[in-house]
């Protein structure tokens, strides 16, 4: 199966049905810049993942930093595994460290993360290599793919949620010294527990995120929870950031609002060219509408292209638009085209691709929300983003008299 692409134009849930439906085996390499990570596969289900060249999916760390080892017996092991080539979850077992199921319950979370973490990957080159099998894997594991996309799904969807809550960056956290309770106790969970141990007031989300010991999305969900219930506040921005060289705050804007609405135009243009092709007629009547001013960079514009649009250019356009209405132009343009889009779906080709061109446009979104959430809050993107979900979904309302 020569299957190979970028994440940006054939989402990674959507390779992964592939893999999982054809009960494929082999290895999947998705890089991104820096990182590239691999999903072994054998018949259909995932069984093994690593991070290539990244220390913070490494079984040795990910012990370190959940406490169950100290750094002294680390290092023995790590020196013990290097001289002896055995692997170090096998290591670990012959230093009468960990049994075998607590070394296999560990591999077996560092497994899913790694893949986990790819579904906030908005890009990225992928390519399957068919019957190739994991080199010098420590432990297998049996993971239905099908349950994995569904997980991450509901992470990506939780995700949206999370993110409106916590804080930007550059903010230090503590625990508040004074605060009001709705009962005459707290409640936490274990996870709260453990990452409320890590505020301190010298740290900030990103920090805390690094020190945590059980992965990225459980301790941004475990924070959201502590902020929500009045745990946790700021406490100043962190120095660093303070002396940092002054930013175009309109420029980062424009370029977390051209990510948006690329994701979201170019999943819409997908579900109806799988379906309708790109040659129909009323189609491409209905995207010329759009091939003018600031909407023609956008990909679901260009039905005879995948290529990216040029940010520069863009940006040139954009500042055209007087400063007084430029962003409020923008957005309503925006907000307007996908509103179009959707409803177009709808009414030509009925509620299940819809409610499908839904699900996938709120999946592409997380992650350039998530770029700089201070401002993505000061100039209101997720409310104009989902402005157009619930303008569509009136239209459905009145059409079908259903939600």
């Amino acid at each position: 199966m020569g299957l190979e692409g970028n994440i940006k134009t054939v989402s990674f849930p959507d390779v992964l049905q592939l893999l999982s439906t054809g009960k494929k085996t082999g290895i999947l390499s998705v890089s991104g810049g820096s990182r590239t990570k691999e999903i072994a596969f054998r018949d259909g289900n995932i069984i093994y993942a690593s991070s290539v060249n990244s220390q913070e999916d490494r079984l040795g760390n990910l012990l370190l930093k959940r406490g169950q080892i100290s750094k002294k017996d680390l290092e023995r092991a790590i020196t013990l595994h290097k001289q002896t080539g055995r692997a170090l979850g096998a290591t670990l077992i012959d230093m009468n460290l960990f049994d075998k199921e607590e070394v296999g319950e560990c591999l077996r979370m560092q497994i899913e993360e790694i893949v986990y973490n790819l579904f906030s990957w908005s890009e990225g080159d992928f390519a399957f290599n068919e019957e190739k099998a994991p080199e010098n894997a420590p432990y297998l594991v049996n993971l239905s793919t099908m349950n994995i996309i569904m997980e991450g799904t509901r992470r990506i969807d939780e995700w949206l949620e999370i993110q409106k809550v916590l804080p930007p960056n550059d903010v230090l956290l503590r625990v508040k010294t004074v605060f009001k309770l709705n009962s005459d106790e707290v409640v936490l969970s274990l996870d709260e527990f453990k990452i409320l141990a890590l505020i301190n007031g010298d740290r900030t989300m990103i920090n805390i995120i690094q020190a945590s010991p059980i992965g990225e999305f459980p301790t941004c969900r475990a924070l959201y929870k502590l902020v929500v219930n009045g745990l946790v506040e700021g406490a100043g921005k962190a120095s660093r950031e303070e002396i940092a060289m002054a930013e175009d705050e309109e420029e980062i804007i424009l370029s977390v609002i051209f990510r948006l609405y690329n994701a979201c135009f170019l999943k819409t243009r997908q579900v109806v060219e799988n379906l309708v092709g790109v040659s129909n007629p009323n189609y491409s009547r209905f995207m010329s509408g759009f091939r003018h001013g600031v909407l023609v960079f956008f990909p679901g514009c260009d039905v005879q292209s995948d290529s990216g649009p040029s940010f520069e250019k863009y940006l040139v356009e954009v500042r055209k638009i007087p400063d007084s209405v430029r962003m409020h132009r923008l957005l309503t343009m925006l907000e307007d085209m996908l509103h179009q889009q959707l409803e177009y779906i709808l009414l030509h080709l009925g509620r299940g691709l819809y409610r499908e061109a839904v699900g996938r446009v709120k999946k592409e979104i997380s992650e350039p929300l998530a770029l700089r959430r201070e401002l993505v809050k000061k100039y209101r993107l997720d409310e104009n983003f989902y402005d157009s979900i619930r303008k569509s979904e009136r239209t459905m309302k009145i059409l079908t008299g259903v939600s």
